[in-house]
């Protein structure tokens, strides 16, 4: 089975994800996110800091609790080449 690759010129941004998971539960915080997802707090920061990637099992987890399709998820995963530098929340 073939790797996946990034798509020409996007970049990986797991805060994106992140932050329209969050919005999406209309959760408060990071802390939030985790307890949905059933992860320790130091995930969500490691996840955000790219010290990190998010795994299929995480991917499935995100996919479970937000309803947004895989597809989505993925796309929300990188940031489009020419979209700026990702804003801090």
């Amino acid at each position: 089975m073939p790797i996946r690759r990034l798509p020409p010129g996007a970049e990986y941004d797991p805060n994106r994800l992140l932050d329209a998971i969050i919005a999406r539960l209309r959760l408060k915080n990071d802390a939030a996110l985790s307890r949905v997802l059933e992860v320790a707090p130091p995930v969500i920061s490691k996840i955000r800091h790219n010290t990190l990637p998010i795994g299929a099992t995480l991917l499935l987890r995100m996919h479970e609790e937000s309803e947004f399709s895989i597809r989505e998820l993925r796309e929300l995963m990188t940031r489009p080449q020419g979209a700026g530098p990702a804003l801090a929340a």
